[in-house]
């Protein structure tokens, strides 16, 4: 099983608290599943780790399931609740 490459967007008070607005990573082989995912981005940030219950995760511009597999080149978007009026 070869690992994924997948490019990562940070939007809103998330992009603040991680310091970055998009990142490309190579995954460990281990990581195939968009939970997977986000336990392994949990690890790396802090800043996401502390609010990933309130995020939304989006692959390849549709909402995504912890369950749903990766492919190799998927873009992966976190979406934190946006307050506003």
């Amino acid at each position: 099983m070869a690992s994924l490459r997948v490019s990562v967007l940070y939007f809103a008070g998330l992009r603040d608290a991680i310091g970055v607005s998009e990142e490309a990573l190579e995954l460990p082989v281990r990581v195939q599943t968009v939970g997977e995912l986000c336990e392994h981005l949990a690890l790396r940030h802090r800043g996401y780790a502390d609010r990933r219950a309130s995020v939304r995760v989006a692959r390849n511009e549709a909402f995504a399931a912890d369950d749903e597999r990766l492919g190799d080149g998927d873009v992966i978007a976190l979406i934190p609740p946006v307050a506003g009026g």
